[in-house]
């Protein structure tokens, strides 16, 4: 029998590097190779893209043809989706920003953040590879949208620098959901949390913009917060740049201050609460 000298010994595990000391080319080199990590399980699984090929055929076949004769007043489904086209940008912004927060919370439930969180690399590079790969998906979505919109009449009347500006201002705005996102998931206990919070929020905000139909058409108390409200600024943006119709400046500049302010916000939070979370 082997003496207790000659046994291994298990001596502490050896700490995991502060991220404070962790230089920012390192941290880059941690995204890059979380986010083509995050890539590789898109391409073994590739149902987990089926919200962002789905989503935009449903969402368009479905509002143009239930309320594109309806809400123009010639029965012109044509020049309806020019109008919805723009605004379902940020529908899809959202629907996938919200799938991150879902998303989120089910890797803590299951163990994954807690295996990041024992590796020697940065804390935040676990979150922004996840918000680089969802805007990876995000474009999709809109390259999807643009697709089935253009099958069914839209049409930028050559305004192409327009609508790479619009689909470049949606994804700076879906991103800074995207944080906000995960900072719920982050912060609520269970995915059902998540799910309701976010449909009792989000429903409102999106009935009572400019997405779907005029703000012109609505009560003047619904037009006061319509005129409020973010998603109109992006929609309104997304119309002005992609279509050459409407004021530009103001949207944009609204969507950019919103986009900007809630980064800012929620994503210091969202990492010192992975750090954080138990």
């Amino acid at each position: 029998m082997a003496s207790a000298q000659t046994l291994p010994r298990s001596g502490p595990s050896a700490p995991v590097p502060d991220e404070g000391r962790i230089t920012l080319r390192a941290s880059a080199r941690h995204t890059g190779a979380l986010v083509r990590r995050n890539l590789l399980q898109l391409r073994q699984n590739p149902t987990a893209m089926t919200d962002a090929l789905l989503m935009p055929v449903v969402l368009t076949v479905l509002f143009v043809f239930v309320l594109g004769g309806a809400v123009d007043p010639g029965g012109n489904r044509v020049r309806y989706t020019a109008f919805l086209v723009p605004g379902l940008m940020v529908i899809l912004g959202m629907t996938i920003a919200m799938a991150v927060g879902v998303g989120v919370n089910d890797d803590f439930r299951t163990g994954v953040m807690d295996r990041f969180r024992a590796m020697p690399i940065g804390r935040s590079s676990v979150l922004v590879a996840k918000v680089v790969v969802e805007t990876g998906r995000m474009l999709v979505a809109i390259a999807v949208l643009l697709v089935v919109g253009a099958l069914l009449g839209f049409d930028v009347a050559g305004h192409w620098p327009g609508l790479l500006a619009a689909t470049a201002l949606t994804a700076v705005f879906g991103t800074s959901l995207v944080w906000t996102f995960m900072l719920l998931g982050l912060t609520l206990r269970t995915a059902q949390a998540i799910q309701g919070l976010s449909v009792l929020v989000l429903t409102p905000l999106e009935f009572g913009s400019s997405i779907f139909v005029p703000p012109s058409t609505m009560p003047d108390w619904l037009y006061t917060f319509t005129r409020f409200n973010p998603l109109t600024h992006m929609a309104d943006a997304a119309r002005g740049l992609a279509l050459g119709e409407g004021p530009v400046a103001g949207p944009v500049l609204w969507t950019l201050v919103w986009s900007v302010g809630l980064t800012a916000l929620t994503a210091p939070v969202a990492v010192a609460k992975f750090r954080t979370k138990t």
